[in-house]
């Protein structure tokens, strides 16, 4: 009996092996990154979500509309919102991503993304993989990117997380060889690793930046994290105006602030679950999550995502209304500049900085006493409209 536990997990890790080499050569032949100047109309995918995604997407919407109101009456950009990625309908399909969404996704440029459900152990529904992750493997997203602002602590850092590999690309596809014993995988591909140390690596040289920092734990995880940090050495000789330094990913978390280790920090690429953990930390030291915001970038498609969760808790207590809408509202912001509409994108920016720092007249704390998502809205489009 024993022996056939142990067939039964290596045939199974014998076909993960094998799809990953296929995974590979389809890297190897990347597509050409699209060229958003030449096309007559950008398409804008609306993901709603769940929980408070649908109420927040509203509020987005609105911005985005009063931003590029002459583009969308010219039809250079169109707004398609795109039914189906509730929890309901993914629990009733039994598909992370329903192959007639994923359909209508495709025929997108760009993705506006509310938070979505991702289903885990007892929660009462299917051990479904998370959605997120399932588009972000389906448009090939491989770069997450996700800046941070701390600026009373002259902190202006970009994060690039790797997206697709690491635990997350065989997260649901781990062997419980017997009732002793469960095995989950960490993965990591030479490409991958590349594509995602070259893209901060282009990021730092367009915007000025003098430094790249990899975040690992090579010091344990000897062959995945090694790897990792290796090919961004690798790519930076390509850089040698921009430094590169490592730090672990411990240490990154307990000693962000502390000016002495994060000295010279810019841009900073990580692996994916790193990535996931540590931009988070940051985004919680920058003002929590619901301000935050995170671009996925792939060479033919781009998702936009606010970096909160669902916020059942404010749903049940009749809260969702008075969630804060920034982050999803900034997403915006990312997905403008990636277009090409940086003007529009900085005016986007001038305006929440007035709204959130220097003038503040409105504060969404999430509690009924405080500024509603409507209501702090109104008063973005009123500065927007004030100081374009």
């Amino acid at each position: 009996m024993k022996e056939q536990f142990i067939q039964d997990a290596e045939n199974k890790f014998g076909e993960l092996i094998t799809n990953e080499m296929t995974r590979i050569e389809k890297m190897k032949q990347a597509e050409k990154a699209t060229d958003f100047a030449t096309k007559d109309t950008i398409v804008v995918g609306i993901l709603p979500g769940d929980g408070v995604g649908p109420i927040l997407m509203k509020q987005a919407v609105r911005v985005l509309n009063e931003l590029v109101a002459p583009e969308i009456a010219s039809g250079k950009i169109k707004l398609q919102e795109i039914e189906g990625m509730t929890i309901e309908n993914r629990v009733e399909k039994l598909e992370s991503l329903p192959a007639d969404v994923l359909e209508e996704v495709k025929k997108c440029d760009v993705l506006l993304k509310g938070p979505m459900v991702t289903p885990r152990a007892g929660d009462g529904l299917p051990n479904l993989l998370s959605a997120n992750t399932a588009l972000r493997r389906a448009l090939d997203l491989f770069a997450a990117v996700r800046p941070i602002q701390i600026k009373d602590k002259d902190i202006d850092w970009t994060f690039f997380r790797e997206n697709i590999e690491g635990e997350y690309i065989w997260g649901d596809k781990g062997i419980q060889v017997n009732e002793d014993l469960a095995v989950d995988f960490k993965v990591q591909t030479k490409q991958g690793s590349e594509r995602i140390a070259r893209a901060a690596f282009e990021f730092a040289k367009r915007n000025g930046k003098k430094n790249v920092t990899v975040v690992t734990k090579a010091n344990i995880v000897k062959l995945v994290d090694g790897n990792f940090a290796k090919t961004v050495h690798e790519v930076g000789k390509d850089y040698p105006e921009i430094e590169v330094q490592e730090r672990l990913v411990d240490a990154m978390c307990a000693k962000m602030l502390d000016p002495e280790f994060n000295e010279g920090i810019e841009v900073v690429v990580l692996p994916n679950l790193y990535g996931d953990i540590v931009t988070d930390v940051a985004a919680e030291l920058s003002g929590g999550l619901g301000t935050a915001c995170s671009s996925n970038i792939g060479d033919k498609y781009a998702l936009f995502e606010a970096i909160h969760g669902t916020a059942p808790y404010l749903i049940s207590h009749d809260r969702g209304d008075y969630a804060n809408p920034s982050s999803l509202i900034r997403a915006i912001g990312q997905m403008l500049m990636h277009i090409g509409y940086g003007d529009r994108a900085k005016l986007l920016d001038d305006a929440m900085e007035i709204c959130t720092v220097t003038e503040k007249k409105l504060v969404v704390t999430t509690q009924k006493e405080d500024a509603s998502a409507a209501e702090f809205t109104d008063y973005l489009l009123e500065t927007i409209q004030k100081i374009r």
